[in-house]
């Protein structure tokens, strides 16, 4: 048989909370006097007047009756003490200056009466609260319901607010019964009754140990070593780790279980995030008409983004991909309702539509983001890998420098260093053309390169998170069920997030001053396998057991490691420790615009080996590896 909480009708509480004052009056009275039944009856009828009358009014001011009484909580207790306390000061108030009389209000009674009042009206609250709580953890039939064990994260006011909240949850199914915190003088002790456990192995082996199944993170500022060391721990005992969405994405300002989301990978990424604050990116960019290629994709998108947070006076997204665009074009404009966004469908291969594009919206920078970049469908299609990569580059390089573009910013990939895949290849032909070009438009216009397009590339590694990329394969597979596919136990990347790529991509576009690479210091790799159990555990699995992990062998062209500079290149430092210039090979632009343009023909003709073997004459150092063009052999010259 189950039962309804009802809540009780607000006038039926404000009668009770009156009843309760004048009752306390009376027994402070009877304290008063010792129980002495004489002396008790005198006044007493009027003193009952005065309070119920006062009290009335106070109750219904401050709406002390409105709350609902089993959710009762230190802000309610607070404004029931501050009632009590006013009308303790009238009572005063009145027996000096109007009935000046010491056989009613006297100080004695006043004070009896306050703290009498208070233990009562608080106390009756908190017996309804723990009796409707006791009444929760029964479920039909006095069963008690089995809730998850979990403990939160930070005993700052995020962390006990996150516990309340769980606690407190009608239908809730977990249960806080611990605090972590990585804090020596907080480990030991309690927080309203319940234990703080340091953040040690020991500590989550014991909690582990007493059936502690979900670690609850209320605090998202935290160091990314000390959240690994903090994740890979708990997951080490079986402990799975959610976190607390933002409180603006509570449904109807309200926290649901249901909300708590899995850590994301993201988080995890082994090195601090390089963190820019120049200020000259503001002035630099405010006021400015931008055009950003490949508009609609991961890097692109992200790039509009952060571009619109600097006030430019247009951003012309450009894209030949039309339901991403459109996409996208809602996101933005729901986003940024006053921004001046222009999208912009075209092929940066069709030079009749760039064309247009720089003649009708004349924009002052660019960003170059459009570029085919995966690298088994470069590899099966080299001419389209050049077509797209290297003419797209050089089309919009010449338009930009025709059309007095102040900066041309070009995204590229650690593909580029020598390469042993088309697409890296195709890359590092963009580099080459973009800063050999930039050299000989400065040398034409006489040496001076103030009044030129200033051409800068940066080279980063893997976006998490971006399209097509390791991260979210992983995740369609494990909600497949498995297994995961790597392609080597051994191969390894860098990493970056898309947001931390983008900044570093316009910052590259601030401080560069013409025919730089600008190329990241991005921490350790890692390895692909490592990151795949990660994610296999941050999803509550077990690797090799609940999800299989398969190696595929390396896909055409993929080699274990990649690398940010060639070895026969060197670095310069730049004003920021972790953004350093390359010092790459100068290539006369003669010969490089000769050689790109038989290549390119040899493209439009969708000549595969002959391509492969035109790209290699352009770029000695990309060897093939794994691939059907390791027998196109290249002639030395």
């Amino acid at each position: 048989m189950s039962f309804t909480v009802r809540i009780l009708p607000r006038w039926l509480v404000f009668l009770l909370d009156l009843f309760l004052v004048c009752f306390c009056l009376f027994l402070s009275r009877m304290l008063k006097f010792n129980f002495n039944w004489d002396n008790l009856g005198v006044g007493l009828k009027f003193m009952m007047s005065v309070v119920l009358v006062l009290n009335a009014i106070l109750f219904y001011v401050f709406k002390s009756y409105a709350g609902i009484v089993r959710y009762t909580n230190l802000e309610d207790t607070s404004r029931l003490v501050m009632v009590n306390a006013i009308a303790a000061f009238f009572y005063l108030v009145l027996n000096i200056f109007v009935l000046k009389s010491g056989n009613y209000f006297t100080l004695q009674i006043v004070a009896i009466n306050f703290f009498i009042t208070s233990f009562v009206i608080i106390s009756y609250r908190l017996a309804v609260r723990y009796c409707f709580n006791f009444y929760k953890s029964l479920s039909y039939g006095g069963v008690k319901v089995q809730k998850k064990k979990v403990v939160v994260y930070d005993t700052s006011a995020d962390g006990l607010h996150i516990k309340k909240v769980m606690n407190s949850l009608p239908d809730g199914d977990m249960q806080v019964v611990a605090f972590l915190d990585d804090s020596f003088s907080t480990a030991g002790k309690l927080l309203e009754g319940i234990p703080i456990f340091g953040t040690h192995e020991s500590s989550l082996a014991k909690l582990s140990a007493e059936g502690v199944e979900i670690l609850i993170l209320a605090n998202k500022q935290m160091e990314t070593g000390k959240l690994n060391e903090l994740v890979d721990n708990c997951l080490t005992h079986g402990i799975k780790i959610q976190q607390v969405p933002a409180m603006r994405d509570w449904l109807n300002g309200k926290l649901d279980t249901q909300q708590l989301q899995n850590i994301n990978i993201e988080d995890l990424l082994e090195r601090e995030v390089i963190k820019i604050h120049n200020e000259a990116i503001y002035s630099e960019l405010k006021g400015k008409k931008i055009l950003v290629t490949g508009a609609a994709g991961s890097i692109g998108s992200e790039l509009v983004r952060q571009l619109l947070n600097y006030r430019p006076s247009v951003v012309i997204m450009c894209d030949k991909a039309e339901t991403p665009m459109h996409e996208f074009l809602l996101e933005i404009t729901e986003k940024h309702k006053n921004a001046n966004i222009i999208p912009y469908l075209g092929d940066i291969c069709d030079k009749q539509r760039m064309e247009h594009l720089f003649e009708v919206y004349n924009p002052q920078i660019v960003f170059h983001a459009a570029a085919y970049k995966h690298v088994p469908l470069m590899e099966d299609n080299p001419s389209i890998a050049v077509l797209n990569n290297v003419l797209g580059t050089k089309t919009l390089a010449e338009l930009a420098a025709a059309n007095g573009v102040e900066k041309f910013v070009m995204v590229s990939t650690d593909k580029a260093v020598n390469p042993t895949n088309v697409m890296g290849a195709s890359k590092r032909i963009a580099e080459i053309f973009t800063q050999s070009f930039f050299r000989h438009i400065s040398d034409g216009d006489g040496g001076d390169n103030t009044n030129v397009t200033k051409f800068v590339t940066t080279r980063f590694g893997n976006v998490l998170g971006s399209n097509g990329s390791v991260i979210p394969r992983f995740k369609k597979q494990i909600e497949k069920g498995g297994p995961i596919t790597v392609t080597h136990p051994e191969i390894t990347r860098y990493f970056m997030t898309i947001p931390e790529a983008c900044l570093l991509v316009i910052e590259a576009g601030v401080m560069g001053q013409g025919g730089e690479i600008f190329v990241f210091d991005m921490g350790k790799p890692i390895k692909i396998a490592d990151l795949a159990r990660k994610v296999i555990k941050l999803s509550g699995k077990e690797p090799d057991r609940d999800i299989q992990i398969v190696y595929t062998g390396l896909r055409p062209g993929e080699k274990l490691f990649e690398e940010l500079l060639s070895s026969a290149e060197n670095s310069k430092p730049t004003y920021h420790e972790k953004i350093l210039i390359a010092d790459v090979r100068q290539y006369d632009f003669a010969v490089v615009e000769k050689k790109m343009n038989k290549l390119i023909n040899s493209a439009r003709q969708h000549y595969t080996l002959e391509t492969v073997s035109l790209m290699k004459d352009l770029v000695p150092e990309f060897v093939s590896n794994n691939s059907i063009y390791e027998k196109v052999n290249v002639k030395q010259k």
